[in-house]
């Protein structure tokens, strides 16, 4: 599995023809998928994306998607939290510093090869359905994903398909979700802009203070003060 690392698919894969990628290297790749040990599939579930920019657009469908897709709904959460740790929008925001990442470099990658329309309908869908991850660790991969999920799809379809989504997390059960889930709210202001946040998000956060559910009431108050927050270059007070 060491021939997987990260080295290898960015290193002496790329001397590599496309033909000989999908010959030699998917074929191994697919098997791997299957393993029946958990962290031989977690340590692919690491580099698998690295692979889409040496095959490009039409090979990378053909022969990786399905096998990401299918990492995505694996049973350890391991395997699930590594492919989508290139997917997951790391904490110095939407800035230059993060998009020389490794890991967004190689989501951005991957993103452009299969484009954003395949995104939206094949991986979008998988996304969702680990938002409700029992675990929670996963939740918080996925939260962290959702900006820059969000430059990619635009304001009008994250606003009808990821909107919702992104508020329920305010009410989880574990403190961490809900703590991300607001800072979630910050980072999306800084992508759509402070118009956005005040007509799409702050009537919802200002609705939650009258929820049955005390958990809403008290995230309510977290996010109020993390929106506004006046040392914030986004702050809605500007």
């Amino acid at each position: 599995m060491g021939g997987l690392n990260s080295r290898f698919s960015e290193g002496f894969s790329k001397l590599l023809e496309p033909e000989v990628v999908i010959a030699r290297i998917v074929p191994f790749v697919r098997d791997l998928c299957q393993d029946s040990s958990q962290h031989v599939r977690a340590a692919l579930a690491n580099q698998i994306t690295g692979l889409a920019p040496l095959l490009g657009h039409g090979p990378t469908i053909d022969h990786l998607l399905q096998l990401f897709l299918h990492l995505l709904k694996d049973e350890f959460p391991d395997v699930r939290l590594n492919i989508i740790s290139k997917l997951e929008q790391v904490n110095e925001g939407l800035c230059s510093s993060v998009l020389n990442s490794r890991k967004l470099r190689a989501l951005i990658r991957f993103s452009s090869v299969i484009g954003i329309q395949l995104l939206a309908d094949n991986l979008l869908p998988a996304i969702v359905e680990l938002a409700e991850d029992k675990s929670w660790r996963v939740r918080q991969a996925i939260i962290e994903y959702i900006p820059l999920l969000a430059t990619q799809l635009g304001k009008d379809f994250f606003d009808e398909q990821l909107s919702s989504l992104c508020m329920s997390w305010l009410g989880d059960t574990v403190y961490s979700i809900r703590e991300a889930a607001t800072i979630n709210l910050k980072k999306l202001t800084e992508v759509f802009g402070v118009e956005w946040a005040r007509t799409q998000i702050v009537p919802k956060v200002v609705a939650m203070g009258s929820h049955p559910n005390y958990l809403y009431r008290m995230t309510t108050v977290q996010a109020i003060g993390v929106l506004f927050d006046p040392g914030c270059p986004t702050s809605l007070m500007c």
